[in-house]
């Protein structure tokens, strides 16, 4: 944002899981005021609030929430978008304030999920399973061809990444690194919905969901929230320096939706529009892909991130096998990806799922995320894809803690 930078003061995140004594409001209270907790602000305090959610969207769910935690008279907004919705109702409330209507804004994502089965009849083929039996072929090439023409969300995926292996020589087990990464960095996430590992043979001899991606390497369904408070740069210096103190730019947000591609009309495009954002985020910000210090990205499932390193740039093209396998994306390695867990592990209730990615990316720029800190982080990435279609990126970069004091 080159003019009128927008700041988040409070982050927040319940554990994902499911819950059976908390409903959608529940769920979006408790991430809301403990936002504004985090922010030492109040309900009071806000000039809009934006509310993301899918499954309950006709339930005027923001102003739900005002009857729970305030209502104040603030113009409050409903927002959908696929899994990208979270993320979109902090576009909405950053777009407000940047066009000076108020001065600080309340984001918040909530969805109640439980089991529900997003992954269709194929979770449940044993011909699924028995045809695409892993055992005894780890690092072949995949060798499927074809256009799938699914909208469920497997095939999409799994085509997506089949068709990526073809023209780069992707091998299967270069899928299953990609989940054994986010299992493991999920160990050290307290509010990931699983934290466990599976080593590589565990993954690739699983139950396969939509080939190359086995069970472990599909995201779970779940129940959810997470909140944020922004408040633009005029705001932010009135506040008191130990808020100041702990405030994160906000660089870049870019949303975009699908460009017509002819392949497109069979079979979803869950590339360009990613590529897009990218490049767009990089050049808002001022920076490049060298300059990130970590990403949380949309790992629905193992293929999509794997796929994502090259859409986000974070490798050379063509090189997302590569990348993998040279440790990069681990938490140790050149740009840490997902050590929340990601999807995979961390779960993913739609609705709060691009607003937790700012939470986690937050928590490390302001190195207060515990075990699993990333050392010297300065600049994240978040990334969400919602299909049909939205992409939004954000690029945050952490107060300066030397030179001119903000405010």
């Amino acid at each position: 944002m080159s003019s009128g930078d927008v700041w988040i003061i409070g982050t927040s995140m319940t554990p994902f899981g499911r819950f059976e004594d908390k409903d959608l409001i529940d769920l979006a209270s408790d991430a809301a005021l403990d936002a504004l907790t985090d922010a030492d602000s109040t309900i009071s305090d806000m000039g809009v609030v934006a509310v993301g959610n899918v499954y309950e969207a006709n339930s005027h769910n923001g102003q739900r929430l005002q009857k729970q935690i305030g209502q104040t008279g603030v113009p409050v907004y409903n927002v959908v978008n696929a899994c990208a919705t979270g993320a979109t109702a902090v576009r909405v409330a950053l777009l407000s304030l940047a066009a000076g209507e108020a001065d600080t804004a309340l984001a918040v994502g909530a969805e109640t999920m439980g089991k529900m089965g997003m992954l269709g009849e194929a979770a449940k083929s044993r011909d699924t399973k028995k045809q695409y039996s892993r055992k005894g072929r780890y690092g072949s090439v995949l060798k499927t061809e074809g256009i799938l023409g699914t909208g469920l969300m497997p095939g999409v995926f799994a085509q997506a990444g089949t068709e990526y292996a073809l023209r780069h020589g992707v091998t299967d087990v270069q899928f299953a690194r990609v989940a054994q990464k986010n299992h493991a960095h999920s160990v050290l996430n307290p509010l990931a919905q699983y934290r466990k590992e599976f080593s590589l043979q565990e993954i690739l001899e699983a139950e396969a969901i939509a080939y190359p991606n086995t069970l472990p390497m599909c995201c779970p369904t779940g129940d959810g929230a997470a909140a944020v408070v922004l408040v633009s740069d005029a705001r932010l210096k009135t506040l008191d320096p130990d808020v100041r103190k702990r405030a994160v730019k906000i660089s870049a947000s870019v949303l975009t939706s699908d460009p017509w591609v002819e392949s497109g009309q069979v079979q979803p495009d869950v590339n360009t529009l990613t590529r897009n954002a990218a490049d767009a985020a990089y050049e808002q910000a001022g920076i490049g892909p060298q300059d990130i210090g970590l990403v949380e990205l949309h790992d629905c499932f193992a293929t999509a991130e794997l796929i994502h390193y090259d859409n986000l740039r974070l490798c050379e093209p063509g090189g997302a096998g590569e990348f993998i396998d040279s440790g990069a994306p681990w938490r140790e390695g050149k740009i840490p990806v997902n050590v929340s867990g990601g999807l995979l592990s961390k779960g993913h209730p739609i609705g709060a799922t691009g607003i937790a990615n700012l939470y986690e990316v937050t928590a490390h720029l302001r190195g207060e995320a515990g075990e699993r800190q990333i050392e010297g982080a300065k600049v994240g990435l978040t990334h969400v894809i919602g299909l049909a279609s939205a992409c939004a990126v954000h690029i945050l970069e952490a107060r300066p803690t030397s030179g001119s004091e903000v405010g």
